[in-house]
């Protein structure tokens, strides 16, 4: 797919109209993702909760859409979201939802129409896995976690 020419069809959906999702920047990677909320919610901290945005999309296959974090908010409230990134497959057509999770120390208020995450389409290559006897060597081997250290 040419990425000059990379639409994604886009349907509002749910009782709350808010923003599509838009790009903030001519540089921006991802789109900022809204609240729609008809009244504010509070997070209390290590609480999490699913937050509505309006809107369902179809991505193209061989496309995922990852939805990530705020860098503002997780910086300023401790707001994330636990899967991030999340993935939106490209034959999944409900409502796009941001689960959120406070890792601060308040409690957050999550206001109707607030940015609360971005979304970022990426390529997705599906593999087909074959079990084999025995993996090829490499440097590394089997060292894992923190290995460098």
């Amino acid at each position: 797919m040419d990425d000059a020419n990379f639409q994604i069809a886009v349907k509002r959906v749910g009782n709350v109209a808010t923003q599509l999702p838009r790009y903030m920047t001519d540089g921006a990677a991802g789109m900022d993702l809204h609240a729609a909320l008809e009244t504010e919610i509070s997070l209390a901290p290590g609480a999490t909760t699913l937050v509505p945005c309006g809107f369902a999309i179809a991505i193209p296959r061989g496309y995922e859409g990852q939805v990530r974090p705020r860098s503002g908010l997780a910086l300023k409230h401790g707001l994330s979201i636990p899967n991030a990134p999340g993935t939106i497959d490209s034959d999944y057509r409900g409502e796009v939802g941001v689960i959120l999770i406070n890792l601060g120390r308040k409690p957050i208020t999550i206001e109707p129409h607030q940015r609360i995450a971005q979304l970022v389409f990426s390529p997705v290559v599906q593999a087909d896995l074959v079990e084999v006897d025995d993996l090829d060597e490499t440097n590394r081997g089997e060292g894992g976690f923190g290995h460098t250290a």
